[in-house]
């Protein structure tokens, strides 16, 4: 006898470096467990519908901004459930309307908590390691650091994407690599990288709906307008820059923690602080509002 299939509508509400989670009673089907808010979709109304419609009804608050986060389709033992996941930001004027017990965790805190097994891909993506090195050069199994992210910052040639495709699947899921790079790479590699860049000038040629599906995105951006449009078109995550003076970039006007503070404060997803960052600064930088910091020599 074939299992019952249930579609089921996920919301990922985010605000600055946290995520909402409520808790499941042990009634339920995977009880005991944390979650994040959702339901089942119901018939005659489409994932995103139910999304916004259990929203409203279970946390208390309307979003009309979505964007499509990930599918995930998970076989239990009992029932086979297909998860349509978005993803949305939560203003501060709507933190106050948001009903009890739902709970704001940062995003080191998900990783602690209890989540039915089929969202472990989902903490993965939303996990963020609080340190970026930014190289030319590869890292090895020998030289791979847990704490570290590595942007590999490359032209997207044949000659790299091959270099990737030899690479064992550890060291994948700790890079970013630029979009353009990984359109270059098999199936198979593309799974494992952990997260995609986009220049700037990438990033302001994208409209919501244009990412990848299932991917998460770090931007490139340099001012207060490209922030804010990383965020509308559903990246996960930006770097602002150049903070501080940097040796890379000499001729490039720094904007000083003030003017980064004013910026990373207005924007509900990560913002890693980027330009004359050196591991000690993750402290003052996380004091302006940065999620943490990335940088080339000093890492």
């Amino acid at each position: 006898m074939s299992k019952p299939q249930i579609d089921v509508a996920i919301a990922i509400l985010l605000h600055q470096d946290k995520v909402l989670v409520g808790w499941r009673e042990a009634k339920q089907h995977q009880g005991n467990k944390h979650e994040f808010p959702g339901g089942k979709v119901e018939q005659g109304e489409s994932p995103e519908q139910a999304c916004r419609r259990e929203i409203f009804e279970e946390v208390g608050i309307g979003l009309h901004d979505w964007h499509a986060f990930d599918f995930i389709q998970h076989e239990y033992d009992d029932v086979i459930v297909k998860l349509h996941l978005f993803h949305a930001t939560v203003p501060h004027a709507l933190l106050n309307e948001i009903q009890k017990p739902w709970a704001w965790y940062s995003r080191q805190q998900l990783m602690s908590l209890n989540f039915p097994k089929a969202n472990q891909a989902i903490l993965q993506r939303l996990y963020w390691q609080q340190q970026i090195k930014i190289t030319a050069d590869l890292p090895t199994l020998e030289t791979l650091q847990e704490t570290l992210l590595y942007y590999w910052r490359v032209d997207a040639s044949a000659e790299n994407a091959a270099a990737l495709n030899q690479l064992p699947t550890v060291i994948l899921k700790q890079l970013i690599i630029n979009e353009d790079l990984w359109l270059l790479l098999s199936t198979e590699v593309q799974a494992h990288i952990s997260a995609l860049h986009l220049k700037q000038h990438q990033l302001l040629q994208k409209n919501k709906g244009d990412l990848q599906l299932g991917k998460r995105y770090i931007a490139a951006c340099h001012d207060h307008v490209s922030a804010l449009h990383a965020q509308k078109i559903g990246c996960d995550a930006i770097f602002m820059s150049p903070v501080l003076a940097t040796q890379s970039h000499p001729e490039a006007q720094s904007m000083g923690w003030a003017h980064f503070s004013e910026i990373a404060r207005s924007i509900e997803i990560p913002v890693f602080a980027l330009g004359g960052m050196r591991p000690e600064l993750l402290t003052i930088a996380q004091q302006h509002h940065a999620y943490g910091v990335a940088g080339i020599r000093n890492f």
